[in-house]
């Protein structure tokens, strides 16, 4: 069986930035253990694996080791490849994930994608001396979200100058770690480590800043915020808090299609 597929950098405008998602359109579900397989192959941050039920797209996700509740980045990808090359008549395309429910991505002007996912709900909560070791540098607060904790330091500078132990960040109960600070020319920069998920670094995670927009939010006394992912390919969003949903706008390019033997 052949399969069409796909290749997308996602928050950027041009190819070879921001953070690079697989995209599968299927006519029926496969089977889970083979939708890992691809994504293992592809050896991405994320596959992703859609199926049009009546006028809603259902969603999964999967890194090269395990399927995940929520990602940003790959649903804008799978957005970009419907709008690009599905003819779809719609401006908004309603996505279901069976891990974190509706979804949608609106297509605005000059490429610009929104996603609208659920606001993460998080707790302050005291350093920890392990979190703290495995990143490198005590934060000024810590919080922990559904499924990764956030830690927020003073500046971007700070951000830029971590070297966190992928060893120790493995072994902590969670699936991530992000780490925020206010930024010099955005309103706050981030970045993201998820070595349990075969991820060390990622490019541009969309889902943390699901738990950053409330945040900085508060921390800002603004809704509206422009955001930066400083890894080595870099990431620009724009992030709108409304709430139990935050809005989640970047682009895309095309990088790759073709076909896949399965």
């Amino acid at each position: 069986m052949r399969q069409k597929i796909y290749q997308i950098d996602a928050f950027t405008n041009k190819p070879f930035g921001g953070n690079p998602a697989a995209v599968c359109i299927l006519d029926a579900w496969l089977e889970p253990e083979l939708m890992q397989k691809i994504a293992e192959e592809n050896n991405l941050a994320e596959t992703a694996f859609a199926v049009k039920k009546e006028d809603v797209y259902e969603l999964r996700w999967f890194t090269p080791e395990v399927e995940v509740d929520l990602c940003g980045h790959a649903t804008l990808a799978t957005a970009f490849v419907l709008f690009h090359f599905y003819d779809l008549k719609e401006n908004t395309i309603r996505f279901f994930s069976p891990r974190s429910g509706d979804l949608t991505v609106t297509k605005g002007n000059n490429g610009w994608l929104t996603l609208d996912f659920p606001t993460d709900q998080t707790v302050a909560i005291k350093n920890l001396e392990a979190l703290d070791e495995a990143i490198g540098k005590s934060p000024i607060k810590t919080f922990k979200g559904k499924t990764d904790y956030m830690m927020v330091y003073k500046s971007q500078e700070d951000i830029e100058n971590l070297k966190p132990n992928f060893h120790l960040l493995d072994q902590l109960d969670c699936r991530g770690v992000i780490v925020t600070a206010p930024g010099d020319e955005v309103d706050f920069v981030s970045r993201f480590f998820a070595p349990k998920c075969g991820i060390p670094e990622d490019p541009v995670t969309g889902s943390a800043h699901t738990t950053l927009s409330p945040y900085w939010a508060a921390a800002l006394d603004k809704t509206k915020m422009t955001a930066k992912q400083l890894s080595k390919r870099g990431g620009d969003l724009v992030c709108e808090y409304l709430g139990d949903r935050v809005k989640i706008s970047g682009k895309g390019a095309l990088y790759l299609t073709g076909e896949i033997e399965i």
